[in-house]
């Protein structure tokens, strides 16, 4: 069985260099933790060439690859340039979910409007021609908006089709994974040598599960909020020295 690729978001260049030395695979950059760094809603507020800037701080501070969440990739007159500007910034791969521009975070009960096949797959064809060595994944949101998991092999069946290099299925289910495994394993079926990514935010995914990359999405921003929440309100917490971030980041 081939080894699992673990990747763990990264909002700025401090968390990239912490990351830099861990043991993780690599750096996903965040669409709900770049919005929320700036103080700003996941919903397409924050353009996307502030990603790509982003994008190409973290690259600088790691060999580790890095995949960026694009959200909706915007619209598809922009998205050439876009692509070229982030495989130019050092991202590894981009992933583009298959929602109507703007899009609302996917934790969020309503508004989860799903985009045409069609128009979705002309934004993976349109990324693919100018793409160089990145990868173009493609978010599958279908399990997010409540639609069937045949509506989900249909869509990623079109994806593949379109020429995306890997599907991340998505999911908000509590705990169990089983729509998570049930489409992951009739993926792999089908297409044995698809590259097939997970994150399990609010499920468990069982030791043997079917997929090749499994994200960590935004948990060092949300242990970094917890802490900032403590410390503010006049509770105990563990706090790093100056000398700690000289260490990391040099003086």
């Amino acid at each position: 069985m081939p080894e699992i690729k673990t990747f763990i978001e990264a909002s700025n260049g401090l968390m990239a260099k912490l990351v830099d030395k861990s043991e993780y695979t690599g750096i996903w950059v965040s669409s709900l933790c770049h919005s929320a760094q700036k103080g700003l809603p996941d919903n397409e507020l924050v353009p996307l060439k502030e990603r790509v800037d982003l994008t190409e701080e973290i690259s600088r501070l790691t060999n580790k690859p890095i995949i960026v969440d694009i959200d909706t990739g915007e619209s598809i007159e922009h998205l050439p340039f876009l692509i070229r500007w982030f495989e130019k910034a050092g991202a590894w791969a981009v992933m583009m979910e298959d929602k109507k521009y703007p899009k609302q975070n996917s934790f969020i009960e309503e508004g989860q409007r799903l985009e045409d096949v069609d128009i979705f797959c002309e934004k993976i064809k349109a990324s693919k021609r100018v793409c160089g060595n990145m990868k173009v994944f493609a978010r599958l949101e279908s399990l997010i908006a409540k639609k069937s998991q045949y509506e989900a092999i249909l869509r990623a069946s079109a994806y593949i089709e379109a020429g995306a290099d890997g599907i991340m299925v998505h999911s908000k289910q509590k705990v169990d994974a089983t729509e998570v495994m049930e489409v992951g394993n009739e993926l792999r079926q089908k297409y044995p040598e698809l590259t097939l990514i997970a994150v399990p935010t609010t499920y468990n995914l069982p030791e043997e599960h079917p997929f090749d990359i499994v994200i960590t999405a935004n948990h060092l921003t949300r242990v970094s909020l917890k802490a900032m929440q403590k410390f503010l309100a006049g509770e105990a917490v563990e706090t790093a020295s100056v000398q700690d971030i000289f260490d990391i980041v040099g003086h």
